[in-house]
């Protein structure tokens, strides 16, 4: 089964990683907007590789700082997949602004409010269709594969950290322009 997993969780990036080529010669991307593509690329393989529950950050972490992070915070569940989650909206966030202001040619304001709603849809459409995959070919590992660690409402609370990020990035963005605008 974990092999089948694992086959799961990196369709969506190879997809992805097709996506993101057919875009970049289509539509000009600026370095920053790239970037902040592969970064989140990056970090979606590395938990895919790890089913992201089972992420060995407490390992790292000891054997960097001699420090476990799940006891520091008193936490009884793998968080790597909540840091994914709030990077897709923090890092995602500025490259759909972008590509709106650019080709699309609205407001920036518009983009803004645009680009978190985006977020927000396709965090959500995300989880319904990760829900729908489990529940349709792994019945029975479901759990496992959603990596909800008996959390009942993991998937509203990545929606929430999805937005949440994106809130925060198109908001340092605004402040960012209008700063650069008032100078």
């Amino acid at each position: 089964q974990y092999q089948q997993f694992l086959l799961m969780q990196h369709v969506p990036t190879l997809l992805a990683v097709g996506v993101l080529g057919a875009v970049a010669k289509r539509f000009a991307l600026s370095r920053f907007s790239f970037s902040s593509i592969v970064l989140f690329l990056a970090l979606h393989t590395l938990g895919a590789r790890y089913l992201y529950s089972y992420m060995p950050y407490d390992e790292w972490a000891e054997l960097l700082i001699d420090v476990r992070v799940s006891e520091v915070f008193g936490w009884t569940r793998n968080h790597y997949d909540r840091v994914v989650h709030c990077s897709y909206g923090l890092l995602l966030a500025i490259p759909i602004h972008e590509f709106e202001c650019r080709h699309l040619k609205i407001s920036r304001r518009l983009a803004a409010v645009l680009a978190v709603e985006c977020i927000l849809a396709t965090s959500a459409a995300y989880e319904l269709f990760e829900w729908l995959i489990a529940v349709t070919f792994t019945p029975e590992w479901a759990e496992s594969f959603l990596g909800q660690q008996g959390d009942i409402f993991d998937a509203q609370k990545d929606m929430a950290l999805a937005t949440g990020g994106a809130i925060v990035s198109i908001a340092i963005l605004m402040i960012t322009r209008r700063g650069h605008q008032t100078a």
